[in-house]
């Protein structure tokens, strides 16, 4: 696995830690120095010495990129734009805190205390002058920080890096488009890329598009989990793949046997857009991860170099022709970005173009990628790959050059080396990238007061080329588990029998997907493998469904629910119509055994992409790794009460916007007095209402869960579904004999009550 090279042998997973978790957030022993660090001046003489060598900035002004990674990071925040109550947090942030907020920022030195971000579109990101350190601790900025606090809590706000927020809005995506988020985890681009899948659709209507969120690490894509519940979206799947095997899913390399029984309507899984936003050393981030200061050296890079190649490699060849992918890092480092994207660009041919994005986000302060850097090791400083010993070759790779060339690769023909790479015997010389990088884009700290990033924006034009190198190929089955995920950008395993059979693929091909390899023309599967599926028939010769059993060690299959009582029952009980809000074939649990109703304790909802996407996975044997799915819609209610009913489950909150608009019982309509006293008091009884009505329609309604829609005036009792519209209030409550309870969190009680108190206030 290792063949001799340096990190080779390193799993992503440990890569991602290290370069994820390590990086991107202080030591756990830290607490004493993350203390004090606006007390103390960071500097690494290595750090420096590597990027003045680099020129990463011009020599005049160094000084000041320097003295703002001293500093600390101030504070960025977005606004969804999907939320509810978006135009009303922007006008607070515009009207309120921008003028209160003021006199602070002046005694701090700033002169502004808060400002939304000139690039970001609609006024939805805001910048804070203040450190996250000075909100947290500063008394006058108290109010300000619970009120970032609450809305992050309920979902209207995000807080995030400004400069994290740059690559989504750079990949354009459309409300119908399959997006593919490879290294997700903590899931704030994700959260972002949600809104944008969301932001053009109707007022209860599922887009049509997705987002397919992967982590390697499980952990973390638990706090992502977390991160993008609060979109309440039914558009979302959450993987546990490495990248650079992520499946495509390819039915036409399944048997047909397969296929029908699993009736999926796409073939093959593949994206139109793909966000790579890779490890990395994550230098970009000192400001706010001053700890790094200690540990940088220029090996972090390197040793990353190749997962990076191979990751975006893997992400392209997931993207459909037309597509577009936006490779990005959050470090500074030439070896991590520009020589990353070179390598990909030269693989790839005229297949892959760099995309000039510098009509985007024109307020955004952004440089040109470099064409020219050197590389770094411990023997020193190396301008070209002839001039590395072989003794470093181990951990110095040609593709890290900008030509990307050696010796060898001189002498085969076309322009010499030196014509290629300009370099000659003179030390001031330097090798130069002919491809075009200065379209890449590199945001520093010291433009906008930023964290550093690097965004390239890459458009598949065609499909790729045949991979020259196919080391994978040469490898037999017994080696397959020790493939060096470095050496290999296919992810195909083709062996012959001992008879010299035809080849059989035994696992889909990360070069081949849709990049201009052609599958064989046949296929064979083992003899058990065929025995298997024979038993798949029952005793009439028809075939069956194979039981799902649960293939991901520690997590539970997603499993489609096809018990038609329960179905009928939460369809009749909340009035609900098939053919406005379908719910057979869109709902999943994660319990292998849905033989019962009394088995099932979660019913998720998944929009049709989404369902696709699952019926897809089955029919090629379970190859995607997921960890959570779609939207926890109903929930199993232990309640007495239930046992009278049809139904036993009851809506969850974050379940109740999406299907509000379809329901058609179970619903009442509250004025602003006794729906604010809901909030307040959690629970009234039905003759303690202030409108008398309100409580006689509650105490006719049917035991168990229901809905109070805050009545605007518009909204009139019946059988016709609610008009839901951006100003709708509802909340989802419990029905008992003689009262009304809220089954709401506190939290979201408070936050809901001080808003229409607001609103109030403001009408007023």
């Amino acid at each position: 696995m290792g063949r001799g090279r340096r990190h080779r042998g390193r799993s992503q997973r440990n890569q991602l830690e290290d370069s994820k978790e390590n990086v991107r957030k202080p030591l756990k022993s830290d607490a004493s120095f993350d203390s004090n660090i606006q007390n103390r001046t960071w500097s690494n003489l290595d750090f420096e010495e590597y990027y003045k060598e680099q020129r990463i900035v011009k020599a005049e002004e160094w000084d000041s990129f320097m003295d703002i990674l001293r500093k600390p990071l101030p504070a960025a925040f977005r606004v969804n734009s999907n939320g509810q109550f978006c135009d009303e947090i922007r006008s607070i942030l515009e009207n309120d805190f921008v003028k209160s907020l003021q006199a602070e920022a002046i005694e701090s030195g700033e002169l502004e205390a808060i400002k939304p971000l000139p690039w970001y579109p609609k006024n939805l990101a805001w910048h804070s002058n203040f450190s996250r350190k000075e909100i947290r601790k500063n008394h006058t900025l108290e109010r300000f920080h619970e009120f970032l606090k609450l809305e992050t809590e309920v979902g209207n706000m995000t807080r995030q890096e400004a400069v994290s927020m740059v690559p989504p809005l750079f990949l354009d995506v459309h409300p119908d488009h399959f997006v593919l988020d490879m290294c997700a985890a903590p899931g704030s681009k994700t959260f972002q890329l949600l809104e944008i899948i969301h932001e053009t659709s109707e007022p209860g209507s599922l887009p049509n598009g997705m987002v397919v969120a992967n982590d390697v690490d499980y952990k973390r894509s638990n706090l992502l989990i977390h991160q993008t519940k609060r979109t309440c979206t039914t558009n979302l799947m959450v993987t546990n793949n490495e990248g650079q095997h992520f499946p495509s899913c390819n039915s036409k390399r399944t048997l047909s046997i397969a296929s029908e029984i699993y009736h999926h309507t796409i073939d093959q899984l593949l994206f139109d857009r793909v966000l790579c936003d890779v490890p990395c050393s994550g230098d970009g981030t000192l400001r706010k991860a001053p700890d790094i200061w200690r540990r940088w050296n220029s090996g972090s890079g390197n040793g990353l170099h190749s997962l990076q190649v191979v990751l975006a490699m893997r992400g392209l060849s997931l993207l459909k022709v037309g597509g577009r992918m936006i490779y990005s890092t959050c470090s500074m480092n030439p070896i991590e970005d520009e020589a990353v994207v070179a390598e990909i660009l030269r693989r790839c041919g005229c297949s892959v173009e760099l995309v000039d994005a510098s009509d985007k986000l024109p307020r955004l302060i952004r440089r040109p990628g470099l064409k020219k850097w050197k590389v770094h090791d411990r023997g020193g400083w190396y301008r070209c790959y002839k001039d590395v010993p072989k003794s470093q070759r181990d951990g110095i790779l040609k593709s890290m050059f900008p030509s990307g060339r050696s010796d060898k690769d001189s002498t085969n023909g076309g322009n010499s080396y030196e014509e290629m790479a300009s370099i000659s015997s003179d030390e001031s010389a330097e090798e130069v990238c002919d491809l075009p990088l200065e379209r890449c884009v590199r945001i520093l700290p010291h433009d906008q007061n930023t964290g550093g990033f690097f965004i390239a924006v890459l458009h598949k034009v065609s499909p790729l080329p045949e991979i020259q190198e196919k080391l994978n190929q040469r490898r037999n089955l017994s080696t397959r588990n020790r493939k060096s995920s470095y050496e290999a950008v296919s992810d195909t395993v083709v062996t012959k029998s001992e008879e010299g059979a035809q080849e059989i693929v035994l696992e889909e091909s990360s070069a081949s997907d849709n990049n201009g390899l052609k599958p064989p023309e046949k296929e064979s599967t083992s003899k058990e493998g065929i025995i298997e599926l024979a038993q798949e028939l029952d005793e009439n010769g028809k075939r069956k469904v194979p039981p799902v059993q649960g293939k991901w060690k520690g997590l539970d299959p997603v499993v489609f629910l096809r018990d038609e009582t329960v179905i009928h029952g939460i369809k009749t009980f909340y009035g609900i119509k098939d053919e406005s809000f379908p719910l057979y074939g869109h709902l999943v649990t994660r319990n292998s055994d849905t033989s019962s109703k009394g088995n099932v304790k979660r019913i998720y909802y998944v929009s049709r992409s989404v369902k696709d996407v699952l019926e897809l996975n089955s029919a090629v044997g379970q190859k995607i790794k997921i960890a959570s799915v779609g939207l926890k819609m109903f929930e199993k209610q232990s309640a007495r009460e239930c046992e009278a009913n049809s139904c036993s489950f009851r809506i969850t909150s974050e379940g109740l916007p999406v299907i509000l608009p379809y329901m058609t019982k179970q619903i009442l309509h509250a004025t602003m007095v006794d729906f604010k006293n809901l909030l307040l008091h959690k629970s009234i009884k039905f003759s303690d209402f202030v409108i008398p009505q309100f409580g006689h329609k509650a105490a006719e309604l049917a035991l168990g869960y229901c809905v109070v829609v805050l009545d605007d005036g518009t909204q009139k009792l019946g059988s016709e579904p609610v008009k839901v519209n951006s100003s709708t209030i509802a909340i989802g409550c419990w029905k008992g004999k003689a009262s009304l309870t809220v089954m709401v969190t506190t939290i979201d009680c408070h936050q809901l009550n001080q808003r229409l108190s607001d609103t109030k206030s403001l009408n007023v």
